[in-house]
């Protein structure tokens, strides 16, 4: 008999034995209930492996977030990552300061929250990955999907080597002092000397390059594995195994501690740093703006690009998690809360970096005044007279005014002979504008700073431990954006394809842990996901907009939400979104094509970086990451095109389960037309009220068409005819 849920599951071996009146009574008694009942015909094999009706809305059968605050914590985690730490601050100094918040809240009001709604919006109603959804918006333009999955694998292979990193150094940092605190010294038979390369550069540059990565002078050179990099790519592929196994229900308790624990070591890190001298000299230098450099067209484009990658738009990561919300959450709110929480995050990492950079270039530039200092000291009587020194000045402590006031006087004394003498500027300002990004953000500036700390082992941990938090969290969305379209459209276990996708992204991310992995790091960056993702992004926001239709989406939206959007997001998303969409990705391409492929080798010898050209394996291997992410859409789009694939694929057409064998629903042309007409006009198809009266049964009559549906858009019980068409109807 039926259940009190939404979900009605049956036994059926040979022939249907429920008869008419046990069906109507239950009508009867429950009829709320059963009209929005549908039918799965199946082998129930103690309730486990059920087969499950593709494209059903029964929302037991999908999984569903614990609360409104979990969900929030997961879009959160996914959108707020290592960017938000390492990308926008250097953006920020590099691009006007405070001047550059400016073009960055335009673009993330233009371009940023009407994209982030639409895949919030697409994900909730069709509660199905990427490939689920755009299959059922446009089929031919369901290579979108797959191309989504593609560029979210090739994005984790090289992102959990960034956990990697994290995992190690947060393993190094209990130990006082710290191992990059100072350089190594080299013992031989007759003499002890500093390790010339770390002697060449700093204690924290030879420890990244040298300690860590073990690195080699070039991406031809292998150089083997780097074992201890492998165990930490392990440790990470682990972690994250374990915390999706289940789903989200096991990577969404995770979120409650990936999600917040930043949050409140950025804070920590801030309230310290200010306490340190010279942080509010790189505060200031943060909000200084350079209102001149807001009119370059580079810096509007390097904000549109930070926006895009910031709230993980084209990954499916977004699709995926809101496709396991109630189809009447208010997706708009979730949307613009998500974006903003973004922002504030972007700040205030931005404080904190800028705060513990001022501190650190106030203790580079005091070392710039006391070996400059010893120089002068040493020029006294010879190429310096004592009386251009100032009487108040005292050798034994020089502050960097008393610097700048001598070399001001030497400098107007000695206008010829001054750049002879090798007086170094030391000046705070220019510690400040030494633009830092990425790895040497994190793994080189961040930990040199860290070792003038009191209790640095501390803050250092605490600082690594954050990284590996928000590596995770996105690492979480990018991974659920390979699984959930995998799971819904080809109906495997999550566990064992989770299982399977990370031993084998383990397996191939071995190539980023070779001593020239780091390498194969920045390639995988620069051309796996930039271009790729803007083209997906394109197409989704063209595949809504323009192939099904805007007026229709607003209607969908005006049912789903229960009230129409703010009529603004009809023009983003019809004409100014894909305009400046456009323009991106013809700025990117442009940019791409100007500048040659190239990458920053550590020469050993040279102890430092040096720009190097890739080989011509290396460009055909950087040409063939952009056309592997892209290929699925023009793929999909020929052979639906060619009707080499069936366009109802996909969760077009209804299909149920029975001993091995599906049934398709043969869908009348009228009724076609009004499933493909419409995401959320009409609602789903097991929440529409029957129109026949409430004890009617749905049966096959004699000389019936195939196409005989319950009238709720259900299979009915002609349905289960269709293997027994000798069974008399009077046996029903």
């Amino acid at each position: 008999m039926p259940k009190n849920g939404k979900v009605v599951k049956r036994e059926l071996d040979d022939d249907v034995t429920e008869s008419v009146k046990d069906l109507l009574s239950n009508e009867d008694t429950c009829d709320d209930s059963f009209k929005k009942s549908s039918l799965i015909v199946n082998d129930v094999r103690e309730d486990k492996d059920r087969d499950i009706e593709e494209g059903s809305d029964s929302e037991e059968e999908r999984p569903a977030w614990n609360s409104k605050l979990q969900y929030i914590l997961a879009q959160v985690g996914f959108s707020v990552g290592l960017g938000n730490v390492w990308r926008f601050p250097y953006l920020c100094q590099k691009n006007g300061g405070g001047a550059y918040l400016v073009p960055y809240l335009v673009l993330l009001v233009l371009i940023g929250i009407p994209l982030f709604f639409l895949e919030l919006a697409v994900g909730q109603r069709i509660r199905r990955g990427s490939i689920g959804v755009w299959n059922y918006i446009s089929p031919r333009l369901g290579g979108i999907g797959f191309a989504s999955c593609v560029v979210c694998f090739f994005v984790a292979l090289y992102y959990n080597v960034i956990i990697g990193w994290s995992l190690f150094y947060f393993s190094q940092s209990f130990q006082h002092p710290l191992p990059w605190h100072e350089c190594p010294l080299v013992k031989n038979k007759t003499t002890t000397y500093v390790e010339p390369e770390c002697e060449k550069s700093s204690a924290t540059t030879f420890y990244w390059y040298r300690e860590a990565l073990d690195i080699s002078d070039s991406i031809s050179e292998s150089g083997g594995l780097n074992w201890k990099m492998t165990v930490c790519l392990l440790a990470a592929w682990t972690l994250v195994c374990l915390a999706m196994i289940k789903g989200i229900q096991s990577s969404g308790k995770v979120m409650y501690f990936s999600s917040l624990f930043p949050y409140v070591v950025l804070i920590c890190f801030l309230v310290r740093a200010l306490l340190l001298t010279g942080s509010v000299d790189g505060i200031r230098h943060m909000f200084t703006p350079k209102l001149e450099i807001m009119l370059e067209a580079k810096v509007w484009r390097e904000a549109a690009t930070q926006v895009f990658f910031a709230l993980g738009l084209g990954f499916g990561g977004v699709i995926a998690f809101s496709s396991y919300n109630k189809r009447d959450n208010n997706c708009h709110f979730d949307a613009v809360l998500v974006s903003f929480i973004n922002f504030f995050t972007s700040v205030l990492a931005t404080l904190v970096v800028f705060a513990v950079l001022g501190f650190k270039a106030n203790i580079m530039n005091a070392k710039c005044v006391a070996l400059n200092t010893k120089r002068i000291v040493g020029f006294l009587g010879t190429e310096i007279s004592r009386d251009l020194i100032p009487q108040h000045i005292n050798f034994s402590h020089v502050t960097p005014e008393d610097y700048q006031q001598m070399t001001d006087i030497i400098r107007r004394v000695k206008e010829d002979d001054y750049p002879r003498l090798g007086l170094d500027p030391c000046n705070i300002e220019d510690e400040l504008n030494k633009a830092v990004q990425g790895t040497g953000l994190a793994f080189i500036a961040f930990t040199e700073a860290m070792t003038h700390f009191p209790a640095s082992p501390f803050w250092s941990v605490m600082f690594f431990l954050m990284l590996v938090n928000l590596g995770l969290g996105s690492m979480f969305g990018t991974i659920e954006g390979i699984i959930t379209p995998l799971v819904d459209t080809f109906k495997v276990r999550k566990e064992f394809l989770t299982v399977g996708c990370c031993c084998l992204a383990f397996g191939i991310g071995l190539i980023f842990v070779q001593r020239s992995g780091n390498y194969f790091v920045a390639m995988f960056d620069d051309y796996s996901a930039t271009l790729p993702l803007l083209i997906v992004v394109i197409l989704e926001n063209i595949a809504v907009a323009w192939v099904y239709g805007t007026d229709k989406f607003f209607e969908d939206l005006k049912d789903m939400l229960g009230f129409s959007p703010f009529r603004f997001y009809y023009y983003m998303w019809k004409y100014i979104t894909p305009l400046v969409l456009l323009v991106l990705l013809a700025a990117s391409a442009i940019q791409l094509g100007m500048t040659p492929p190239s990458y920053s080798a550590w020469i050993q010898d040279l102890a430092q970086e040096k720009s190097l050209s890739y080989p011509g394996w290396g460009l055909a291997m950087c040409i063939s990451l952009v056309v592997m992410a892209i290929l699925p859409v023009p793929v999909v789009f020929a052979l639906r095109f060619l009707n080499l694939l069936d366009e109802g694929a996909g969760g077009l057409s209804a299909v149920s389960y029975r001993k091995g064998r599906i049934i398709k629903e043969v869908v009348s042309p009228d009724d076609a037309d009004d499933d493909d007409a419409s995401l959320i006009r009409g609602k789903s198809p097991s929440e529409a009220p029957s129109p026949m009266p409430g004890g009617s049964i749905y049966r096959k009559q004699s000389g019936a068409g195939d196409g005989d549906t319950a009238p709720n858009g259900r299979y009915g019980i002609g349905y289960l005819m269709a293997d027994a068409p000798d069974t008399p109807e009077s046996d029903l």
